[in-house]
């Protein structure tokens, strides 16, 4: 089911690799960096906009893995796009995370945690 919609979308599998590649250097080792990305750049109060840029470079370097180690296709801009998406979706998520943890733990008298990427007044 993934494979044919990765393969619907244009995404480069490489061949006879599956979706394991996948799974492994997408999913697992990019989205966690992506992850760890978004908490620190929320961690030092920076807005949201450099974890974009972050996770376009980490997006270049999950391709370069894939073409590394499993043969696929290197410049596939559909590939790309689909890599960047899915770090930019976990990166700007986890931002949003930590910040709300942050404006409610540094700022407890003013705010209070409204779900796990909001917060609100405590008026």
């Amino acid at each position: 089911m993934i494979e044919s919609a990765l393969a619907a979308l244009g995404y480069s599998l490489p061949p006879g690799g599956g979706i394991a590649p996948f799974l492994l250097l997408t999913l697992a080792i990019g989205g966690g960096a992506a992850w760890r990305t978004g908490q620190a750049v929320a961690q030092v109060w920076r807005p949201a906009w450099p974890v974009l840029a972050y996770t376009a470079l980490i997006a270049a370097a999950v391709r370069f893995l894939h073409y590394a180690l499993f043969g696929a296709t290197l410049l596939s801009p559909l590939s790309f796009l689909v890599d960047f998406a899915i770090l930019a979706v976990a990166g700007v998520t986890a931002h949003r995370v930590r910040r709300a943890r942050l404006m409610a733990e540094q700022y407890a008298w003013l705010f209070e945690r409204a779900g796990p990427l909001a917060w609100r007044d405590r008026r």
